[in-house]
């Protein structure tokens, strides 16, 4: 017997809501007749599942369907073809398998990895990757080897030879950090496919291309491995937009990753699938009239939620980089724990996050001397807004006169960006955070997340 689909070696198979996984197995075989499965958890057979019908072979192919492994594992699952009096005929076993949460790791370079190796995160058992050569094993960096990618696309994006292999300490990515961050807090076993590749635009991604080139397009390839693993997953993380940061493909972003979004929730059959999308960080020594484009990339992706639900949207804007535009490792870490919190914040229950911080309204008031000083308050704040050792940085104001920002002072939820303009000539100003395309920007909340680049947003007159 060989499986094709459905289970295999050290995998993490995605639980359900009860708690447990519903296993459905594809497979070739020589043998005709039912099919069993005995399942066995530290040489102890489950209850219930001890030589269990659960399909049937015939013309060279089997399939099996059973119910009710629990979270957890690891468990040796044997498949067996008995003929009609209960005679094996052929058998398979799989080792090694864990019941919990996989997700999808999807987008470009800076979820592919390019993060320098000097610190990897140390493995942890229960936390295992699906690599882009089709095994699964325990989540190390890089996750994305994709110079041994089964998918034809990953190639033909490379010119139609392999994808070079990079060097020895290159390849941190957020999501193996992401997923350990959820094992320590739940305790259940994860699992992360990968799937992204680095430089990929938004119509690379197109869902529509899957039905004519499989998995010759990105979005196939994806639903390829979705549908090898059992077809459901706990839910996805996504970085792209610095490839359609362009005048040309910038209009069409929000529209074009609802599409996608809208797509992965029906293939994966869970209108309420939850997705963590990052928030395009910095870009160094691009030309200046790309700050436009690039902005308008990163102000679609913090309004998605407007209109996507059960989506959050993750900032970055102020991780270090280790070229002009990779998050370097440390940084991904620090991403990783931050989709890890905005994920748990879109799941919910007991022990649910707060959502990324959000801007709660930006308005103009007098100090004493009668100045203007623009107050912006956030929500979702935890703690307090800290900028480190640093004085904040990021925030700007358009239609203000040149110079009249002066000073930014943090103030709980609240940045005050206090001004040498009289109050009642403050009309008609916006305020920025992050614009540009190397922006220095230094503030989060005490849980380290992050604010979001925004802008411009209008400020309320003054009162």
């Amino acid at each position: 017997m060989e499986i094709t689909t459905g289970l295999f070696a050290h995998m993490v198979l995605q639980r359900r809501a009860a708690g447990t996984a519903t296993v459905q197995v594809e497979g070739t075989t020589a043998a005709t007749g039912e099919v069993r499965v005995t399942v066995c958890r530290q040489g102890r057979v489950c209850a219930g599942l001890r030589a269990v019908r659960v399909g049937r072979a015939s013309a060279g192919v089997f399939t099996a369907r059973w119910s009710g492994l629990p979270t957890g594992g690891p468990y040796a699952v044997e498949l067996q073809v008995v003929d009609a009096a209960g005679q094996p005929l052929d058998a398979v076993i799989v080792a090694d398998v864990l019941v919990g949460d996989v997700w999808i790791a999807a987008g470009q370079s800076n979820m592919q990895g390019c993060g320098h190796l000097n610190q990897p995160l140390q493995p942890v058992p229960a936390v295992r990757a699906f690599y882009m050569d089709d095994h699964w094993d325990i989540a190390r960096d890089p996750i994305h080897n994709l110079w041994e990618a089964i998918d034809p696309v990953h190639a033909l994006l490379c010119g139609g030879a392999n994808h070079p292999r990079p060097p020895a300490n290159w390849g941190t990515c957020p999501a193996v950090a992401f997923a350990h961050r959820l094992h320590a807090e739940t305790g259940v076993p994860q699992g992360v496919l990968a799937c992204a590749h680095g430089g990929t635009s938004m119509t690379q991604w197109d869902p529509a291309a899957a039905a004519e080139q499989g998995n010759r397009c990105l979005y196939g390839a994806l639903l390829r491995r979705l549908r090898k693993n059992g077809g459901r997953v706990a839910g996805m993380i996504w970085y792209q937009g610095c490839s359609d940061a362009n005048p040309d493909a910038a209009p069409h972003y929000s529209a074009r990753t609802a599409a996608l979004i809208a797509a992965l929730r029906r293939d994966t059959g869970n209108a309420r699938l939850p997705v963590v999308l990052v928030q395009i960080s910095r870009v160094v020594g691009w030309p200046a009239d790309t700050a436009a484009p690039w902005n308008s990339v990163q102000e679609q992706q913090r309004r998605l939620p407007e209109t996507v639900r059960h989506l959050a949207v993750v900032p970055a804007i102020d991780l270090p980089l280790d070229d002009a535009i990779h998050i370097s490792e440390a940084g991904q870490v620090r991403l990783g724990h931050r989709l890890a919190v905005a994920m748990r914040g879109l799941v919910g229950g007991p022990r649910a996050a707060r959502p990324p911080i959000g801007i709660a309204a930006a308005r103009v008031v007098a100090d004493s001397f009668g100045r203007a000083v623009v107050e912006v308050s956030f929500s979702n704040v935890v703690g307090r807004l800290v900028s480190g050792a640093c004085r904040p940085a990021g925030f700007s104001l358009e239609g203000a006169p040149v110079g009249a920002l002066f000073d930014v002072a943090l103030d709980g939820a609240r940045a005050l960006l206090r001004t040498g303009v009289p109050s009642a000539q403050a009309h008609g100003w916006q305020v920025c955070y992050g614009h540009g395309l190397d922006p220095s920007s230094n503030l989060t909340d005490e849980a380290d997340r992050s604010l979001p680049v925004f802008g411009p947003l209008p400020v309320d007159a003054p009162r």
